[in-house]
């Protein structure tokens, strides 16, 4: 996925969430994320494992899609929230009667 596409869906989840920060990229392609002081660098991961690292502060973690990702950067940017999980089906919004 283009860097561009994937900093644009960070820059709309912290507008989603509600949480001050911004997404950049840096003359690598690394996205960028910070708010009070925290930095995420978002990467595509070297580990065949994975497709992403994210890191925070020396932390590095292993992300194996842009969900992970997402959780990832909520944990860190807002602590007080209780994730959830949730299922994603293509469905239409109202059930047929």
């Amino acid at each position: 996925m283009p860097a561009d596409l994937v900093r644009e869906l960070l820059t709309q989840s912290l507008k989603a969430w509600a949480v001050a920060g911004g997404v950049e990229r840096d003359g690598e392609g690394v996205l960028v994320i910070g708010q009070n002081g925290k930095s995420i660098r978002i990467d595509p991961a070297q580990h065949p494992m994975f497709r992403w690292t994210v890191s925070v502060d020396s932390r590095k973690r292993g992300a194996v899609s842009l969900v992970a990702v997402l959780r990832q950067v909520r944990e860190v940017l807002d602590p007080g929230h209780a994730g959830q999980r949730i299922r994603v089906a293509v469905a239409p919004l109202v059930p047929p009667s």
